[in-house]
């Protein structure tokens, strides 16, 4: 069979598979890359050759005989390019980007650009025709902007729709696109770094003052806020793609020290309330080098990163109270404890890399990463010192690639290993006291002392390998000109969960308008099975497939069509076994003097709406979701073929995972099972709000947390039950976006509208119900109708759901060297809600997820400006600077009706209310922003000669001392108690205060 027509019917199968996604899809998943690939015009049938600048690396392709040509798998760089005499090019390749060089004569008055000390002249090719949503972070961006962390992804919210903020704990996290940071993922090297086990999207970022990488080791990486690509997975958020420094033909290294203290900053709104500075400390400092191990052929890079922080923390509240201070209710040791305290960590990062070129046609490339991390956490809102934790946080990778490329296609070979974990635990051991304000159907946590709840002693991680492949068709033509990318991934991962330890029971104390009682109303404790098992342990096996096809229809018009399909085992929920004993207790008799005669606890339910065999797990009745087919379409439509002016849009469905933290709860509750009793208040009596299991109080039990076991000795009273559905589905999100991509001069600008749904987060809910089915009665909910000698049924299942807009603008100036400066804006409109808080998955306040109303979400701001700048001064001096403005984060609570006697149609006397906290001013007028920054940086550099050079830095950050305030108070607005917010003047702040930072450093 003649070429040509071999190509075009293995062309039309390709395509129709990935626009029908049939299921002759292979069980395997591809994996993203940081890559640049090249494609264009050049004379027919020549030889193009790539050579890379730096490292003397060299592809070669054959142009067809219509002249097209596809270079596919170069790392990100600067390249010579040539097709022949008099076609040669030098051009700068961005990562994970898709760029069109037609090799002609080269153009007069390219640009200069100076890559690792080595000058060439060289154009920067941007990549504008492509469906996706998002930009790319230039090296230069990342050297030069102001910034708070050396986390390589604070630099991400200079691009619109994302958000990178930095709580008053030192934390980070990066959200986008109205969703939690849950659902991002960052893509190194080509390999994913998603947290399968605990919060915030990337592996070691739970809670963490720390950097996922080091920043020395991050060339540069392009952010994707929506419509990326089928090679994407494991997200439903947003996707960053960042390409690791390797080694050059040349020695090079930096070495760098950054240092700030409380004298060199101002103090916090707390510190000026208590007259004094807490002591603060940062420390950040490491070493980088690169080189040839053998000239064009091997080379090695090296980096190591630290970080010693000691950062100031503000205990507050976690409630207040109308016309007065909450903290004059509590006991005078208690109160003690609020006010500034601070939070130390430590952080050590390691990354190594050596390439190999063994042939002009394959790479092979091998790196590690070690991360190990210490902290003080759990501090600040409700919580004091004494109840704070401490925390490990480790995190080790390696990964092996090899690339191999022929005239039509590429193929590369990834294989990895990554053990990471997270393990706190409680500072202090024994009692823990908490107290709280009765509020309508709850208790709101005022704070929390002495020792942490024994929930704090944790150990979760995952630990496994993966291999994956990607294979791409460069040379295929029909309609037009395509690459067709294919492949395939496996992973195996051993994921642990310990969710709490058999210590520090806790106390719970009301607080009223008369003070504290004297007496707790309930404790909370666990008490161990014997024989089993509380850690959780699970065999988590993860396959997939995706083809995309990237169809250059002609000079104006290319379309972006792909289908990728996921799939995933966990052993852990698919084998439970819900426990006979609780089987029996569901199926008992309901004990609740007003059930009827013969009436079951599962009739109640029933009556209820829960089906509990739904929840009943025998162990084979569960199965792995199999339906996460899911279509990515887009376009885009240069209109005078020329990339000046391109339209572009796409539409597509992404689906995340279900955290195994949520998912093992069922096998550690059993096996540890977590008890609260209620204590009978000396007044009336009665324990608070009819709960059982209810006893008499007695001074004794706070002599040893046997004395409180003793109360459900041989039995399971007051034990909670977990329980997850049968039939649970993968969060997904559906995403569109339509925009256009502009060239003006030297200014490259976006426009873009983006709707995004995201659907099936998973959450839990109370399933207790009285005999008649009721979840109301009264105001009250069934706290105290558990299951039958247990106590509260708590029922997994999905159901949050977020509903995004937004108007996403850009403008960039690429800095060169010629003009000196460079310079970008990114604004964000944003009209977000969702059916529950962003950063929970516990629902308690409602009978099901699907009676909570849609409210104004608190993952972003209204509107968002991020702008920044840098220009190079005279005598080595370089500045540059950042501005942040941002309308208040929307605050999500609980509002109750002020008259007592009133209830919503579901019978519940309160609900969930959004409100946004009134703004500050830019000190001209205007409240209208609840963030806003100046910084600022200068940069004076001192060549030494021969190679090397010296550098002094200085970073002034929030210059005018803004107060971004964090922490909210709520008053009554007169129909609902606590909706309307405010921010608390001596509470915490976001980013920081007025701070300086010097760092020095020599380069060679």
């Amino acid at each position: 069979m003649p070429a040509p027509i071999l190509k075009k019917k293995l062309l039309a199968a390709m395509i129709a598979s990935a626009v029908v996604a049939t299921s002759a899809l292979p069980t395997l998943a591809w994996a993203q890359t940081a890559d640049a690939n090249l494609r264009g015009k050049a004379p027919a049938n020549s030889e193009i050759t790539a050579r890379n600048v730096a490292t003397g690396a060299v592809r070669r392709t054959k142009a067809s005989a219509e002249g097209a040509y596809s270079l596919v798998g170069l790392p990100p760089g600067t390249y010579q390019v040539d097709a022949g005499a008099g076609t040669a090019r030098t051009v700068t390749l961005t990562v994970a980007s898709t760029a069109t060089l037609d090799l002609a004569a080269a153009p007069a008055g390219t640009p200069t650009t100076t890559l690792e000390g080595i000058t060439v002249t060289a154009q920067v090719l941007t990549e504008v025709k492509t469906s996706e949503v998002g930009n790319t972070v230039s090296l230069h961006r990342i050297q030069t902007v102001p910034q708070i962390t050396r986390n390589f992804l604070e630099f991400a919210d200079t691009v619109p729709g994302m958000v990178f903020s930095t709580d008053p704990s030192g934390h980070t996290k990066l959200t986008g696109g109205g969703q939690s940071a849950n659902n991002t993922n960052v893509f190194i090297d080509g390999v994913g770094q998603k947290n399968y086990v605990k919060e915030g999207g990337v592996a070691g970022q739970f809670n963490s003052q720390g950097n996922p990488f080091p920043q020395l080791a991050i060339g540069e990486y392009k952010v994707i806020t929506s419509n990326y690509k089928a090679e994407y997975d494991q997200i439903s958020s947003a996707a960053v793609t960042a390409e690791t420094k390797s080694g050059t033909n040349e020695f090079h290294g930096e070495v760098f020290h950054t240092y700030t203290d409380q004298d060199w900053r101002s103090s916090t709104p707390a510190e000026d309330n208590a007259h004094g500075k807490i002591p603060s400390m940062e420390k950040e400092y490491g070493i980088a080098l690169g080189g040839p191990i053998i000239r064009d052929a091997m080379h090695f890079f090296f980096t190591y990163e630290a970080k010693r922080f000691d950062t100031p923390i503000t205990v507050v509240p976690g409630t207040t109270i109308e016309g007065g201070d909450i903290r004059n209710l509590l006991p005078a040791n208690v109160a003690a404890e609020f006010g500034p305290a601070d939070l130390p960590f430590t952080e050590d990062l390691y990354f190594g890399k050596i390439d190999w070129e063994f042939s002009d046609r394959d790479r092979f490339e091998i790196s590690s990463k070690v991360r190990k991390e210490d902290q003080a956490d759990n501090i600040g809102t409700s919580q004091a010192r004494s109840a704070s934790i401490l925390v490990k946080n480790n995190d080790t990778r390696i990964d092996a690639r090899w690339q191999h490329s022929a005239d039509s296609w590429y193929n590369e070979l990834l294989a990895s290993w990554e053990k990471t974990y997270n393990a706190p635990t409680p500072l202090n051991a024994g009692n823990g006291y908490v107290y709280t304000l009765a509020r309508g159907s709850d208790d709101a946590t005022i704070v929390s002392t002495a020792a942490a709840s024994p929930l704090a002693t944790q150990n979760k991680g995952q630990k496994g390998p993966s291999i994956q492949d990607n294979l791409t068709f460069s040379d295929l033509n029909w309609m037009g000109n395509h690459t067709v990318k294919l492949g395939a991934k496996y992973k195996k991962v051993d994921l642990t969960a310990q969710d709490a330890a058999d210590v520090n029971p806790q106390f719970t104390f009301n607080v009223g308008p008369e003070g504290t009682a004297d007496t707790p109303y309930k404790a909370f404790f666990t008490s161990p099975v014997p024989g089993l098992d509380p850690v959780a342990r699970s065999a988590d096996k993860q396959f997939g497939a995706y083809i995309q096809d990237d169809w250059e229809v002609n000079d104006h018009l290319t379309l972006n069509l792909g289908v990728r399909w996921d799939y995933e085992d966990n052993s852990s929920y698919l084998d439970h076994v819900t426990p006979a004993n609780v089987i029996a207790a569901l199926n008992s008799p309901n004990p609740d003097p007003n059930a009827p005669p013969g009436q079951t606890y599962a009739d109640a339910l029933r009556l209820g709406g829960v089906d509990i065999n739904d929840y009943i797990s025998n162990g084979h009745n569960r199965s792995a979701y199999k339906g996460e087919w899911q279509p990515r379409l887009g376009f885009s439509y240069d209109i005078g073929a020329d990339e000046q002016h391109v339209i572009f849009g796409g539409a597509g469905r992404a689906y995340d995972r279900d955290l195994y933290d949520y998912l093992q709860l069922e096998q550690t509750k059993s096996a540890l099972p977590q008890f609260t009793v209620w204590f009978r208040d000396p007044l009336t009596g009665q324990c608070r709000n009819g709960n059982n299991p209810c006893f008499d109080w007695d001074p004794n039990y706070l002599n040893g947390l046997a004395n409180l076991q003793a109360l459900v000795a041989a039995s399971n009273v007051g034990s909670e039950v977990d329980m997850i559905n049968n039939h649970l589905k993968v969060p997904y999100s559906d995403q569109f976006s339509l925009g256009m991509r502009n060239a003006l001069g030297d200014w490259n600008t976006s426009a873009a509208v983006s709707r995004i749904l995201s659907k099936n987060g998973f959450v839990f809910t109370l399933g207790n119900r009285y005999p008649n089915g009721a979840f109301w009665m009264n105001g009250g909910q069934p706290w105290g109708n558990g299951v039958p000698g247990f106590g509260a049924l708590i029922i997994g299942n999905n159901g949050i759901e977020t509903k995004t807009t937004q108007v996403l603008l850009s403008a960039e100036k690429p800095y060169t060297r010629e003009s000196g400066w460079s310079a970008s804006i990114a604004y964000t409109y944003t009209n977000a809600k969702q059916n529950r808080d962003i950063n929970e998955h516990y629902a308690f306040d409602g009978e099901t997820i699907g009676d909570y109303p849609f409210i104004t979400s608190n993952a972003a701001a209204r509107h968002r400006l991020v702008a920044t700048g840098s220009i190079d001064g005279p005598w080595g001096f370089l500045f540059s600077g950042k501005i942040t403005l941002a309308t208040p984060i929307p605050h999500n609570d609980i509002g109750c009706f002020e008259d007592p006697n009133r209830f919503f149609p579901s019978g519940a006397h309160c609900g969930p209310v959004a409100s946004i906290p009134g703004g500050q001013d830019l000190g001209f007028g205007g409240h209208f922003l609840g963030y806003r920054s100046l910084d600022l940086q200068a940069t004076k550099n001192f060549d030494l000669s021969a190679g090397l050079s010296a550098y002094i830095r200085i970073d002034f950050l929030n210059v005018f001392n803004f107060k971004n305030y964090n922490d909210v108070l709520v008053s009554s607005n007169g129909t609902f108690s606590q909706t309307v917010a405010i921010y608390n003047p001596v509470g915490n702040i976001t980013g920081v205060p007025r701070t300086m930072k010097v760092t020095a450093g020599f380069r060679f």
